[in-house]
């Protein structure tokens, strides 16, 4: 018996929109990671990019547990002597792009390698409800309904 090894002509690449509406921003993330490796199809090939294009919608109002609102620092440098700059999660949230808190979980959860930068490609997040891909006609993905920890609200304690 041979090992399989898909080549790019069999991967049949899907266009999924989630979301992340009251969705734990870890939980979210390992989600759209698996999916966007293409670790979820049972023709997974690690050097071919198997994984779908995700769409991520409501970005603003995905949820952080804990303190880490106050307590999750994100460092940045500019490249000059003592150039270190932070934010929390909170100032990035409150912020003009609160969609860089996704993207930055997905990030690290990726391979860093040149087919991790290949797949984060087929990554899009905004804000708001609204997106440019519905020519494409992804199919919903319901993070929420996977799993009851998935989804956080004032009534459960997240």
């Amino acid at each position: 018996m041979k090992t399989y090894s898909a080549t790019p002509s069999d991967v049949d690449k899907k266009w999924l929109v989630i979301d992340a509406d009251g969705v734990v921003l870890g939980r979210l993330a390992a989600i759209v990671a698996t999916r966007l490796r293409g670790k979820h199809k049972p023709m997974f090939t690690p050097h071919i990019d198997c994984g779908d294009h995700i769409v991520i919608t409501n970005a603003d109002k995905v949820k952080l547990t804990g303190n880490k609102l106050k307590k999750k620092i994100y460092y940045r440098h500019t490249g000059y002597p003592g150039g270190i700059k932070e934010r929390t999660a909170g100032q990035i949230m409150a912020g003009a792009h609160p969609e860089r808190v996704i993207l930055k979980a997905v990030e690290r959860m990726m391979p860093r390698g040149s087919m991790g930068r290949q797949q984060f490609k087929n990554l899009r997040v905004y804000a708001g409800p609204e997106h440019p891909h519905e020519a494409q006609a992804p199919q919903k993905l319901d993070v929420s309904a996977m799993n009851p920890k998935n989804k956080r609200s004032a009534l459960n304690g997240g």
